[in-house]
């Protein structure tokens, strides 16, 4: 039977709101001298002089868990929910509020980009900085430093300091490092999104290598639910500093994706549901303005048929054509598929148009899915002019009744998400 090496009983983090100093002992000695000296805090928030507006904020309300050796444990959940918070407190990196921490063996820790570097050092003497950290010896780094440099794809500029390195750079090296230097456990929050397409695999190939063959446990905190489903054979889920879910990868996914999303047969949309972050440029001549599906009592479509939805939308100005393209998309975000509309003319400042649209279901399997709703307008030079985009404008479920061809489990994560119609029989 594997054995814990990571053991965490009753954690608790508390932050203060608006404290500049984090805490640390000058900032304390310098408050406590302001007050008595009847001055103005330095570390109290802007504009607050008597301290009543610090808040207190709970990052996490009472963990335990307890990690086997050799265990693929994913991390999941809104941003907030306490995921780094938990990841710093077992790198060591702050200190919890109450509770307590049992960890057996070296710890390799990847928070960020190029933690644990130093710029004006090159990448071969980080090399060897980082495994001082670790306690190996310069014989030990030694007998690694060429594989570690080989699988970074850094080699060219191995000698160059990493202050010069590109942020890709940086999580190549930081992660050829982490692998390869004798630690028992390796931490990882989110750092590989920053790779390319070719590298995270190469990593994640890795991480599985070195827990299967030489038993590390891996940490693995990730927004990107397909690389959860790849490497994790364990899955946390955590909600505004809880843990709600401990145990199987995929029903971890759908517990958190149901946090996510609120399957609704209607929605009114909020400038919540706009996505400025990832839709800047949208300009917002055309607003949509809500959408629901039509003779519907539920939001579950059987598959193959044709369902009919709405969606109502307010123009700020004069427009002489919009078109609509919906994006149909796994709950984890992964598409499924897009469908076009035809163009709708001649809307005037301030109308408010009701536009129904049919879409078929045929080309997708059973599960749960988004609808993601922009509204455009072509140019000429294979350009667009986006006027609006709505993330989780409609959602809604495609269910196999009896009788039909795919009525059992869709294993999506290992078949795909779109079932594509019967192969056809020639010979």
């Amino acid at each position: 039977m594997p054995k814990v090496i990571i053991k965490i009983k009753n954690i608790k983090k508390k932050y203060r709101l608006g404290t500049i100093g984090g805490g640390t002992l000058k900032g304390d000695i310098q408050s406590w001298i302001s007050v008595k000296l009847g001055k103005e805090d330095p570390n109290a928030m802007i504009d607050d002089t008597d301290g009543k507006k610090k808040k207190e904020f709970w990052a996490l309300k009472g963990i335990n868990i307890e990690i086997s050796e050799g265990e693929r444990v994913g991390i999941i959940g809104t941003n907030g929910a306490g995921k780094s918070t938990l990841l710093k407190l077992l790198s060591r990196v702050t200190a919890p509020t109450e509770g307590e921490i049992y960890i057996k063996g070296r710890i390799t820790s990847m928070l960020e980009i190029g933690t644990g570097f130093h710029g004006e050092l090159t990448g071969r003497e980080n090399i060897y900085l980082n495994g001082s950290i670790l306690g190996m010896k310069k014989e030990e780094i030694d007998q690694k430093i060429e594989d570690i440099i080989k699988f970074s794809e850094c080699e060219q500029f191995i000698d160059t300091p990493v202050k010069r390195y590109s942020s890709g750079m940086y999580v190549k090296l930081a992660f050829a490092v982490a692998a390869h230097l004798n630690s028992e456990i390796m931490i990882m929050d989110e750092v590989l999104a920053v790779g390319d397409m070719a590298f995270q695999q190469k990593c994640l190939d890795k991480m599985s290598e070195v827990s299967k063959n030489e038993g590390k446990t891996i940490l693995y905190v990730s927004h990107n639910m397909g690389t959860i489903r790849r490497l994790c054979d364990r899955c946390l889920v955590l909600e505004k500093g809880n843990i709600v879910f401990d145990g199987d990868v995929e029903k971890a996914i759908q517990r958190y994706l149901k946090i996510e999303s609120v399957m609704k047969v209607e929605n009114v949309i909020d400038d919540s549901m706009r996505d400025r972050v990832l839709d800047n440029d949208m300009t917002l001549r055309v607003r949509l303005i809500g959408i629901d599906l039509i003779g519907q009592d539920n939001n579950y479509i059987e598959a193959g048929d044709k369902f009919k939805f709405r969606a109502t939308f307010k123009c700020e100005e004069d427009i002489e054509k919009v078109f609509f393209r919906c994006i149909i998309s796994k709950l984890d975000g992964i598409a499924a598929g897009t469908a076009m509309s035809q163009a709708v003319e001649n809307c005037k400042k301030n109308d408010v148009k009701e536009i129904v649209f049919e879409f078929d279901s045929s080309q997708i399997a059973p599960g749960q899915y988004s609808m993601k709703v922009i509204l455009f307008k072509p140019n000429y030079n294979g350009a667009h002019e986006k006027y609006d985009a709505v993330a989780n404008a409609l959602a809604f479920e495609v269910i196999a009744t009896k009788g039909q061809f795919f009525n059992y489990a869709w294993p999506s994560s290992g078949w795909g998400s779109t079932s594509y119609p019967m192969l056809r029989v020639v010979e």
